[in-house]
Order: C-alpha cells, then structure tokens, then sequence
C-alpha cells in the first residue's frame, strides 16, 4: 500500500537501496547511482530496515505547509469572489482583492480558486496569420495611436458611450483618453484640441479610415476631411491604417480597457461620462500607465509645443467649416439656417464673395472672410426680398399699373390654327 503514495523517485531510489540489503551493490555504488553521499545512503539504509519502504517518503507529505492558506481566508476569498469578481480575469482579481480587501495572494492560486468555483475557464490562444512584427518608435511623440470604442461601458447604470483614446506607440502609455457621444467630428475636435493644449502636437497620428478621418468615396487626393484639414493646418501627419492588425496597440488597448475600465467604473459605482472623465485623469490613467508602461529606447520627446498663434487660433483650427457664397442681400445659410452679415469696419464684403462658416466647440458660429472676421446676426426667418435692411431701401418701388380693357394686346383676336392632317 506504501508503494502507491510514493513518487517515482522514491520509487528508484528504493530498488537501488533494496539491493544493498541483499548485497548485490555497495553503499558506495548506490551513492554513485543515486547521485547521492554516502552517509545519506546509510541514512535512507537505516529508514528502509526501521519502517520499510514507507521510510523513503518524504515526512511533510500530506501536511499542511508553514505557509499554507487557512481555510478561514480561503473561505473568504471564494466568498468575494463570488460576490464581486464573477466575470474577472485572475490577474484583475487578485489586484482588487489586495487592494480593496488586503488580500495578497498571486494571481495563480486566485486562478485556482476561480477554477474550482467555474468562474475562469481560460482562454485559447487563436491561430492568426501570419504578420510582420513591427518595432516600436524610438521616441515619445514620434507616432501616436488614436481610435474610439463603442461599448456599453457603464453598463446597465447608463447609455452606450464610445471611449476616444490615444496610446503612444514608443512607451505604450495613454496619453489622453475621453468619454464622447459619437466619434464624430466636433468630438473628436474636443480630444484633440485638450491634448495638444496639454503635451503638444506630436509627429504623426495613426487612424484607420473612418469617415471622420478620411476621404473614402472619392480619389481626388486635394478632397479632405474636416480633420484632414485641421492636421495639415498644424503639421502633423495623419498615417492611415489599411487592417485594424496594422494598428494593433490601440486595438489591444480597448480590449484590455473593455475588460478593467468597465469593472473600475463598477466598484467606483459611475455612470456618467463626466464623473468618468475625471476617473480617468486623477485616477485610472496614471496608475494603468505606471503598470504597463515602458521606457522607450529614446527619452526625447519629439511633441512640439504650439506657438503663440497656433494656441490663439487652436479654436479656429479645431472647427468644422464650411464655405458660403454671400447673396445679394448680405445673407448666408448654414444647416437652414440664415445670418445676415453686418457691416464690420475696416472689411468691405461684396455679393457673391465666399466667406468660411465656422461651427466652434460649444456650438459657437464665426463667419470669416480673407482671415478677418465679420459682424453678423442671426434672423428669425428665411429673409424675403422687401425684407432687407438697408438693400431694400435703395430698390425702386414695383409699379402696380395694369393695361386698360382696350389696350391694343387686349383687342387682338385669339386665333387657334386646326391641326394638320
């Protein structure tokens, strides 16, 4: 029976030492054998004469180790983790458990308790094709990563929000991240206008081709987006992304966010995109860049703080425009609605002259012509033509005369000619 718990090793070393005690091999050709010296030799010899094989098993086999779990803690960790942690990966668990309850175990033995309570089952790695790896940029700002996520990120406690981040490519740390409504432009105009106020502008922003982004229905290279325009404007250099693989960092980011965001925001019970937005700066991001950050092979940094001009009009710059034509009674439309241009000094406006419409952040309008700006207003209604402010004073009153009964193109007899067969 002592011969099933033993280990194969045991199991060698008791046909080595059997064959002393039946003279067929010296102490000093077991200790050979078994690698071992022969004063262990006499030791195990005289185990094997006083207790049989069973003398060979180790003595701690089958206790408990000094440093074993007691079942108390260990009933309380299966207690929180069925409370709390149902649907989280091992390694998020065991942060959460000693930093919320002061419980500091490996991540391993909390994978071992969520296995034997069916909360983990592991994940497979997938075949993939095969792709060229791709070395990470020497400096920071020389490449940024930016894309937004659509997920349901409070879960039930609020609306679906998409998420706007972007990660540089040299460190891996998230520079700036933000809730949104949409990715759509003046959103996206928000992001990045905060960052570049913040770090600078960097070298090169890497996006995939999303209409917010690029041009898509059209080969004319000179036709660009709104935020084509706003990066040539600034010189930075948008890269576009032909597979999402292309660019993976972002894409690993918000898969990895989707997973520890979603349940950070849980245990801080928020629900609003603003309360989420100042998580994310005071808290979350400074400790998930000081986790998975890495220090890039070059310590300059390549963004490039904005001048004085380009901080004065970064407004102006992050603005969705659009161009108008000035009608001949001062008026422009924008989204149906009408604006009638005032008179600015020092600025002579004329019918048929293209000025820029801009819509600002915060829904603010500006109308621009020639890089200067105009006064205007906005009207309660489409203008009519004798409606104008000063246009219709200097227009000739319409006549009102009607021809008499006998005037010579009343008398003229209607003749209708038969058709021809």
């Amino acid at each position: 029976m002592a011969l099933l718990t033993m280990s194969q090793k045991e199991l060698d070393r008791y046909s080595i030492l059997k064959k002393i005690l039946m003279r067929e091999l010296t102490g000093v050709q077991a200790a050979e054998l078994l690698r071992l010296s022969t004063r262990q030799i006499k030791r195990l010899k005289k185990r094997i004469k006083q207790y049989g094989a069973r003398g060979l098993i180790h003595q701690n086999r089958g206790r408990a180790g000094n440093r074993a779990m007691s079942p108390r803690e260990q009933n309380r960790i299966k207690e929180l983790l069925e409370r709390h942690y149902v649907d989280f990966g091992p390694t998020l668990a065991a942060e959460k458990l000693r930093e919320r309850h002061g419980i500091a175990r490996d991540p391993k033995t909390i994978r071992r308790f969520m296995t034997s309570q069916g909360l983990w089952q592991g994940r497979r790695r997938k075949t993939t094709a095969h792709r060229t790896w791709r070395a990470r940029k020497e400096h920071p700002g020389e490449l940024v990563q930016f894309d937004g996520s659509y997920e349901f990120w409070f879960e039930d406690r609020g609306a679906r929000a998409c998420l706007l981040a972007a990660i540089d490519d040299a460190t891996g740390r998230i520079l700036h991240a933000q809730f949104a409504d949409h990715e759509g432009v003046l959103p996206v105009f928000g992001f990045w206008k905060g960052y570049m106020e913040r770090l600078g502008k960097p070298r090169a922003i890497y996006l995939d081709k999303f209409s917010t982004y690029k041009q898509n229905l059209s080969e004319d290279p000179d036709l660009k987006t709104q935020f084509q325009r706003a990066l040539r404007q600034l010189g930075v250099e948008p890269i576009f992304a032909n597979s999402p693989q292309a660019k993976g960092r972002v894409e690993r980011l918000f898969k990895t966010l989707q997973d520890r965001l979603i349940k950070e925001l849980r245990l801080q019970h928020i629900s609003t995109p603003e309360a989420a937005n100042r998580f994310l700066e005071k808290t979350f991001l400074p400790d998930f860049n000081r986790r998975f950050g890495v220090h890039p092979a070059s310590a300059v940094d390549l963004h490039r703080a904005l001048r004085s001009d380009e901080r004065k009009n970064l407004a102006a710059v992050f603005s969705r425009q659009e161009e108008r034509v000035v009608r001949g009674d001062f008026t422009v439309s924008l989204k149906n609605d009408w604006y009638q241009i005032l008179p600015t000094p020092r600025i002579l406006v004329r019918p048929k002259e293209t000025v820029v419409m801009e819509e600002r952040l915060g829904d603010s309008l500006h109308i621009r012509i020639r890089n200067a700006y105009l006064n205007f207003e906005k009207l309660p209604a489409r203008p009519q033509h004798r409606q104008m402010p000063w246009v219709a004073a200097a227009l000739p009153e319409k006549d009102s005369w009607k021809p008499p009964v006998n005037h010579p193109w009343r008398r003229l007899p209607l003749t209708v000619s038969a058709p021809a067969r």
